[in-house]
Parts: C-alpha cells; structure tokens; sequence
C-alpha cells in the first residue's frame, strides 16, 4: 500500500522485490500495527516523508534473506521492527547513549519503507527478537504502542498514580504493565467514549473519565498519548505539587497559553522523542516479566484505508493491526 502525496488515500500496487544492502534482512510480513503517528504523515503533519512511502512500523516478519554483513540473525528467524530504522553511531546522540535524538537517523515508515506490504527491508541492528508466547498479530503493538509507551512510562518517574490521556493502543498496554507494577491507573478518555472509558476500567483503572474531568485523587504524574494540546493544561492541573506530564507523540496540536500556577510548584512537562534500542531491550525484559495483552483489531491489508479511517474515528478498540495475505 503506497502513499504517493499527503492526504491521498493509500493505493494497492505491485512493487519490485527490494534489493537488501549488506547489513539489511528481508522480511516476509506477518503482521503491521497502525499506529496514530501513520495518520500525521499521512496528514502531512509529519514533514519530509520519503515519497512514494510505504507506511507502517510496527511489523512483525519472518527473515527471508540476510545481507552479507548481518550477524546474529539467520533465515527462519521471527522479528520485530520499530520506529527506529537506523542510526549513524557517530554522532554526540549516538555516542551518548541517545540514538534517539541522531540527526541521521532514519525511521521506519517514515524516511524508509515500512510494513504495509508483503515485504520489507529492515537494518538488521534495529531488529528485535520477538517473544513466542505472543502471536503475530499480538505482537506488532508492542514495536511502538508499547515500545513508546515504556519511553514515557520511565520518564515519568516513580509515580504510585499514573493518569493515562488518551487510551488507545499505547495506554492499553502500559495500564497492564503499570499495573503489574503497583501503580494506580487512571484513565482519561474523549468525552462521553463510554466504551473507552469500560475497557479502561477492564483492564483495571482505578478510575476512568473524561479528559476533561480532574481525577478523584491528585497524580504523581502524567502521561498524554493523544495528540490534543489542549491536554498539557489539563494534566497540569490534574498532577499534585513536583508532578510530572509526558508528552508522549510525536505530533501534537499547539499547547494553548496557561496561567503559570499550573507549571508552579516545581511540576514539569517533557517529551519524548522516538526511542533508543535499549528501550527496546528494557521494554521486553518488562513484559517478560509481566506480561501483557494487546487487543488487536484485524484488518487486511488492502483495507489498510480503512484501518486508518476507523483510527481516526476513534473506532478501535486497543490496536489496529493490518496482516497480508488474509481476505477482505
């Protein structure tokens, strides 16, 4: 599925098997999440996308070949790929231990081709192992929902209340994880998603509103998944005195102006920008610890579309997860 200019829809069309370079693989596709960060490039939200693109990186696939250089990896092998399709590993960012922040990285679905196909190309290097307790469609919200996510939850600090903004794909699989944790959970969701705010408390929220509501008890901090500014006020006033926010996309409307009273009190607002490999590898560790449950939402490929429409409308439930070859 390309996308040939923003604001088009994704068209089907056949490409060229992709030629592997030294230290790349080969993947046959199993399964891709959609991620919110699909519709920002989509939307031209996101600038500079290498066009024509295929979208999508959170994939699931199966090694088909290996470039020449490639350790570590053998065909037959099962792997996930994220976000981060590679780094320079020369700069200051890189050096330090912060690839997330490398000036020349590249990104998957983004700047190189992604996983809505039936192939596709990866660094070998930007490659994870995947867990055999977790099924293919399973699996691909964890390449950024939960790989992300896990971003935002260790910036956010040792927080015994967590708020949650936005409870989608990402904050499904951190609540279970925070859980896990001993964290309380709450969970803010578009006003009047009675749905949404029933699979918060399923999953084990202590409380579940709005997010326009003030939760029942002060936060510790943090963490905003949906791309609203709007938002950064809001948590500000939700979290007590040294609280943290996270703002945790990477794309959000502008923050509108608020009085400093909210920020006071030594309370503070951070982002998160991409991830770094070891995030990765502590973000697997985690859950092989305490494990959790995505909830995919499937859809063929060639309604690819669609899954993205239902996104947007708010109509998913947990992740949209496209899987090639399946009927439609």
């Amino acid at each position: 599925m390309i996308l040939r200019r923003p604001g088009a829809a994704l068209t089907e069309e056949q490409l060229p098997r992709p030629a592997v370079a030294p230290g790349d693989v080969l993947l046959q596709v199993l399964a891709c999440g959609v991620c919110r960060t699909d519709l920002h490039i989509l939307d031209g939200e996101l600038d500079r996308p290498t066009l024509p693109l295929v979208l999508g990186h959170e994939i699931i696939g199966r090694v088909l070949e290996v470039g020449r250089e490639v350790t570590g990896l053998a065909v037959g092998d099962r792997v996930g790929v994220p976000w981060l399709g590679g780094t320079c590993g020369e700069c200051q960012w890189c050096r330090s231990g912060r690839e997330n922040l490398c000036d020349r990285a590249t990104f998957t679905g983004y700047t190189r081709d992604g996983g809505y196909a039936e192939l596709a190309v990866a660094r070998a290097a930007f490659c994870f192992p995947i867990p055999k307790d977790y099924a293919d469609a399973e699996a691909a919200p964890l390449l950024c929902a939960g790989l992300i996510g896990y971003r935002a939850y260790t910036l956010a600090g040792d927080a015994r209340r967590l708020g949650l903004y936005g409870f989608g794909a990402a904050a499904h699989l951190l609540a279970q994880l925070a859980r896990s944790e001993g964290h309380e959970v709450y969970a803010f969701v578009r006003p009047g998603d009675e749905a949404g705010r029933r699979f918060a408390v399923e999953l084990g929220a202590a409380w579940a509103g709005d997010s326009d509501q003030l939760p029942p008890e002060p936060l510790d901090a943090a963490i905003i998944f949906a791309p609203v500014g709007a938002l950064v006020p809001a948590a500000l006033r939700a979290v007590t005195k040294t609280g943290t926010v996270v703002c945790a996309g990477i794309h959000m409307s502008d923050i509108p102006a608020f009085p400093y009273k909210l920020l006071w009190e030594e309370r503070q607002v951070r982002s998160v920008a991409n991830l770094t490999r070891a995030d990765g590898q502590a973000w697997f560790r985690a859950i092989a610890r305490h494990r959790v449950h995505s909830r995919p939402q499937r859809y063929p490929l060639a309604q690819a579309n669609q899954a993205l429409a239902d996104l947007r409308a708010g109509k998913v439930t947990g992740a949209a997860v496209l899987i090639p070859g399946q009927g439609g």
